[in-house]
């Protein structure tokens, strides 16, 4: 019998963890042909969602949880996920139910075809801002002319794994993670799956703009050096701007007999250059910040407890 883990980050999400859990239950019963893991990594939550987690193990073993000391960030709860998983393939999903998880079987069926990363692509979101859908779809092509990587489009972390897919993402151990380039970085056999995705069932959204910016950021700068290139790019026509400008000044000097206002030129001068090197020297910053940060080599996460026992290890 095959087994499936399904995992699910959670950060204060009290309010939905018994709505999921009643609706895997329907569909873990209809899929009675494999075995289940419902793996929970519990993300430093402030609310009683540790607490949910241990009654519900309590009335079930196939549920499992990973407890962190604390906050980490859902990109860190979901590598702990894979580290601690056990089945031959592994499921994502949120706890705020706006991935169904009655897409499950489908992504089992195109596993079962021989799929190694079965991905759902939304076709509609609803309870989204239209400001939000926007700049989610800019960021995606930013994204893909800038990587060398095809990157899949209005694709979140809703998916299939193969066992073989969750070993090679096990290798990326980088504290600055991007897991949705991370899915694209590895390749092997993808299969689209559409759906249209719901609204959250209750709570509130994690992801407020400024996250949601520094996941951009942590995007583009963990899978491309493009950025840094821009400095090239910029200062080809700068130099070449400046040539024509000076060009204009003497020919004007010579034709009209009419010399520029020397604070006008100087002024503009300077603040076109100074806007030039604060945006390169903001670039070079991002990339030597996520060198130091690497450099550190610390763990990516430490855990209180994993199904009920205190853990010592550091992952």
């Amino acid at each position: 019998m095959k087994k499936i883990s399904v995992i699910v980050p959670a950060y204060n999400e009290e309010e939905s963890l018994p709505l999921l859990i009643e609706r895997m239950n329907k569909i873990m019963e209809q899929m009675k042909e494999y075995e289940f893991e419902l793996l929970f990594v519990n993300d430093g939550s402030k609310d009683k969602t540790i607490q949910i987690i241990k009654e519900m193990r309590e009335k079930d073993n196939r549920i499992s949880y990973v407890d962190f000391s604390r906050n980490f960030g859902k990109e860190i709860a979901m590598i702990a996920g894979l580290d601690y998983a056990t089945g031959d393939c592994v499921i994502f999903i949120d706890a705020d139910l706006q991935d169904p998880p009655e897409l499950i079987p489908e992504l089992v069926k195109y596993w079962e075809q021989g799929y190694d990363d079965v991905y759902a692509k939304r076709r509609s979101r609803k309870g989204e801002a239209w400001l939000k859908k926007f700049t989610s779809k800019m960021y995606y092509k930013v994204l893909q002319h800038l990587t060398q990587v095809e990157i899949q489009k209005d694709t979140g972390d809703f998916r299939l794994l193969d066992r073989r897919c969750v070993n090679a993402l096990k290798k990326l151990r980088e504290s600055q993670r991007n897991t949705k380039s991370m899915f694209s970085w590895i390749g092997y056999n993808k299969k689209e799956v559409l759906y249209d995705r719901d609204a959250r069932i209750a709570g509130k959204t994690k992801w407020n703009y400024i996250k949601l910016v520094d996941l951009a950021i942590d995007g583009i700068t963990s899978f491309t050096t493009s950025p840094l290139r821009l400095s090239t790019f910029i200062a080809i026509p700068t130099f070449m701007l400046l040539f024509g400008y000076f060009a204009y000044v003497i020919a004007k000097c010579f034709v009209v007999h009419k010399a520029i206002q020397a604070f006008q030129a100087i002024i503009l001068l300077i603040l076109f250059f100074s806007g030039v090197q604060i945006l390169l020297f903001g670039i070079i910053g991002e990339y030597l910040g996520r060198i130091f940060n690497e450099t550190k080599n610390r763990p990516l996460y430490l855990v209180n407890e994993y199904n009920g026992k205190k853990e010592m290890n550091e992952k």
